[in-house]
């Protein structure tokens, strides 16, 4: 290839450049929802723990009835646990998310029943539609449990027996997982966002530099330059592959800033999330971002019109972004055959940069070799079409 044949797809390049960034509003459009999305779910999820922790740390049981079990009062207060009175229609401000705890009903009698050795029935109401009381039983159901567990002990030690009779297994729990990983679970949905924000850049660079300059009527008049259709073709490919790199660059590095809005004091100190991090979820990109470019190039040169390539590049787009969620439903964890599959691939590889895992060449060949055959049928078809005139007619 001659120089005069870089020029013109340098020239070409630059063409479509300047015309994805001329329509500033579809630009903006692009840069809000697939740069901003992320940090604000993640602010908004912080915000939900806090509120959590919060709640946990003032130590309030909503309760009714509890004048009936003095002895439960006192274990609460010997736990330093507040006992507030519930409302009375608790259970529908329950049902209605207006009451963030679970209650806790005493029926009459409670008293009686545990001084004669009985076990009282006491209910713990909450609302499985209701995700702040759901974890508000759950602490209750710990603390009623810690109840339980003193009173047996009493019990026992009354008529001389010694209370390990209760624990035949002492439990020991431990945790195998390095702050790398239980911080990857904070962070497991920044590898969707940045994939995500790639794919939607290329789409609208994509349609509007095919199939929009065929609707306009000015895809004529450039194929009638003396330009090789190949320099034509790469040269829309590189751009619209700048594009969605250029969003990938974005999207990657709005969630640097986004962990000083974290509510929540716990997460931020799990947020593991670097500039090194940014600049290998946007490495890892570079080949899915030209391969969308490429095979959306595809659909967009054989349609009329932008409303046309839309529904089927939607689709497209739409199927990539949800093979991540394979490693989601699976319980068997990565297997081989993910780092095949684009757009899984990408995430399995970004989630290990999360975790701190060592990448080696063989995991990143299986998805470059994709990448690049993708992008190989995606241009031929480009380009062919519009040797053969098929995208004028």
């Amino acid at each position: 290839m001659s120089a005069a044949w870089y020029r013109a797809a340098a020239v070409v390049l630059r063409k479509e450049l300047i015309d994805a960034l001329r329509d500033r509003r579809t630009l903006l459009t692009v840069l809000l929802s697939a740069v901003a999305v992320g940090p604000l779910a993640l602010v908004l999820i912080s915000t939900l723990v806090s509120d959590l922790e919060r709640r946990a740390e003032a130590r309030e049981v909503w309760a009714r009835g509890i004048e009936h079990a003095p002895t439960l009062a006192n274990f609460f207060a010997r736990q330093t646990w507040v006992v507030r009175e519930a409302p009375a229609d608790h259970e529908q401000a329950l049902r209605d998310n207006r009451l963030g705890d679970a209650v806790l009903v005493v029926a009459p009698g409670f008293e009686a029943a545990l001084a004669r050795g009985e076990a009282p029935t006491v209910e713990v109401v909450a609302s499985s539609g209701n995700p702040r009381a759901e974890a508000g039983a759950a602490r209750l159901a710990r603390l009623l449990a810690a109840f339980n567990h003193e009173q047996s002990t009493l019990r026992l030690a009354v008529r001389g027996v010694s209370p390990a009779v209760l624990e035949a297994v002492h439990v020991e729990p431990r945790d195998v997982a390095d702050a790398a990983r239980r911080a990857a679970q904070l962070t497991a949905m920044l590898p969707f966002f940045v994939l995500m924000a790639v794919l939607y850049g290329a789409l609208n660079a994509a349609l509007d530099t095919a199939a929009g300059e065929r609707e306009r009527g000015s895809l004529e008049p450039l194929l009638m330059n003396p330009v090789p259709p190949l320099a034509l073709v790469l040269g829309k490919w590189a751009a619209v592959t700048a594009v969605g790199a250029g969003i990938a660059v974005a999207s990657a590095a709005s969630f640097l800033p986004a962990q000083g809005w974290l509510a929540s004091d716990t997460l931020a100190a799990l947020f593991h999330y670097g500039a090194a991090e940014a600049v290998a979820f946007v490495a890892l990109l570079l080949p899915l971002a030209g391969a969308a470019a490429a095979l959306l190039l595809a659909m967009a040169i054989r349609s009329r019109s932008v409303k046309e390539a839309q529904a089927g590049a939607t689709v497209f787009v739409l199927a990539l972004s949800l093979l991540p969620l394979l490693t989601m439903f699976g319980q068997r964890g990565e297997q081989p055959w993910h780092l095949w599959l684009p757009g899984l691939a990408h995430s399995v590889l970004m989630t290990r940069v999360l975790r701190g895992d060592a990448i080696a060449a063989s995991d990143l060949l299986p998805s470059l070799a994709v990448c690049a055959t993708l992008s190989a049928v995606g241009l031929s078809v480009v380009a062919r079409t519009l040797r053969g005139g098929a995208a004028l007619r």
